[in-house]
């Protein structure tokens, strides 16, 4: 089996409602929709999900360049799709960072051998470790009595903790999270995800703060800039609260030095972070042989974008023990739960199911997701062209 055509096709989600951090208010998801023909007619699919340039500096446009003008030339075509740890290892000494391409590319290599051998993904990850993996819900910035309603909504429907984005105003957030504690209860698993927007004093002010108010937070994620680790490794001496990498933890190096450093009590992973799903099993190797403990977190983004993690979390002992938020669809339908009725409104029918506060990864071969092809049509952007190399 050779590959023989690589498209990319940048595609917009309209939302139904907004996605709102600190830094940016999501109205509609820009994505890079690929797709990898081979000779044999089967063809390899992706999706980016939202692209953020101040998450790891990559946008639709960036993606969509890279593979078309890098990856897909001199990588892609005339190779055999089998071969994902050779393509894998010549896009990281051809092409430098962009990890969110590297990944689409490993996401649909691994579609493509799925169909092929007749299997779903998580079998060529090792086979399955649990069923379903438990999920934690995000609350975007919001005053506070908003975050409790909705906090008490995702907690009834079966969502195992509660992870809440800033907002802007610094003492509104720290108050916040007082509030949601008084309300909510000692019961309620708390957490704040920071993005890495806050200095140190601002973090050590607010974690000391709450902890005179007993908000007693599961952790805080990514409380300082990706750049300082040093910063966390002096915050997590003297608070209590547990802090956690995200955006710091980002290639092995950047785990290895977290470790040596003593920085971080745990560990956020992204696939698309950490460059597709054959390099995230090296960083959940990485995490497990330190002993701390991941969460896995995802772009906003389709059930194609949310397929190639929820292969990854069922298979991965590991992972696979810890509460993980990878609901990216739940934020195109702003819904609870999803199951296996047709999802209109988003680049793909089918994906993983969200049943009670858990995630089912698909169970159909390769990463079990069709593309709406009429949704694509509709909603292709005008903004890029669709690029299509041979």
């Amino acid at each position: 089996m050779r590959i023989t055509r690589v498209e990319c096709i940048p595609v917009h989600t309209p939302l139904k409602r907004p996605i709102i951090i600190a830094t940016t208010h999501i109205n509609r998801l820009e994505q890079v929709i690929l797709k990898i023909h081979t000779d044999d007619g089967l063809v390899g699919i992706a999706d980016s999900g939202d692209t953020s340039a101040f998450y790891h500096g990559e946008t639709h446009h960036s993606i969509a360049g890279i593979i078309a003008c890098q990856i897909a030339p001199r990588i892609l075509i005339g190779e055999d799709p089998f071969n994902i740890e050779k393509i894998v290892g010549r896009m990281d000494l051809i092409v430098r960072d962009n990890y969110h391409a590297k990944s689409m590319v490993d996401a649909a290599l691994h579609d493509i051998k799925g169909k092929a051998l007749g299997v779903p993904v998580y079998q060529l990850l090792g086979g399955k470790t649990v069923d379903a993996i438990d999920c934690g819900y995000v609350l975007m910035a919001a005053p506070a009595q908003q975050l409790i309603d909705e906090a008490r909504k995702a907690l009834a429907k079966g969502f195992k903790v509660i992870k809440v984005k800033p907002s802007m105003d610094f003492d509104q957030s720290v108050q916040s999270m007082i509030n949601m504690r008084a309300e909510l209860g000692p019961e309620a698993r708390l957490m704040i995800d920071v993005n890495g927007m806050w200095t140190y004093d601002m973090a050590y002010k607010a974690l000391r703060t709450w902890d005179r108010a007993d908000v007693n937070l599961e952790l805080i994620e990514q409380p300082l800039p990706y750049w300082d680790i040093e910063g966390m490794a002096r915050l997590r001496e003297k608070v209590g609260t547990p802090i956690w990498a995200d955006e710091s933890a980002r290639e092995l190096q950047n785990i290895k030095e977290i470790i040596d450093r003593r920085a971080a009590d745990g560990l956020f992973i992204k696939v698309q972070k950490a460059g597709g799903l054959l390099k995230a099993q090296r960083w959940l190797t990485l995490a497990r042989l330190s002993g701390l403990p991941v969460m896995c977190g995802c772009m906003p983004g389709s059930s194609l974008e949310a397929a190639p993690t929820a292969h990854l979390l069922v298979a991965n002992q590991w992972a696979s023990q810890y509460v993980q938020e990878n609901c990216g669809p739940l934020s195109i339908h702003d819904a609870y739960e999803l199951d296996d009725t047709p999802r209109l409104g988003e680049v793909a029918f089918n994906g993983p199911n969200y049943i009670d506060g858990r995630m089912y990864a698909p169970e159909r071969p390769g990463l079990g997701a069709d593309l709406n092809e009429d949704f694509i049509k509709e909603f292709t952007s005008t903004e890029l062209e669709t690029r299509i190399i041979t």
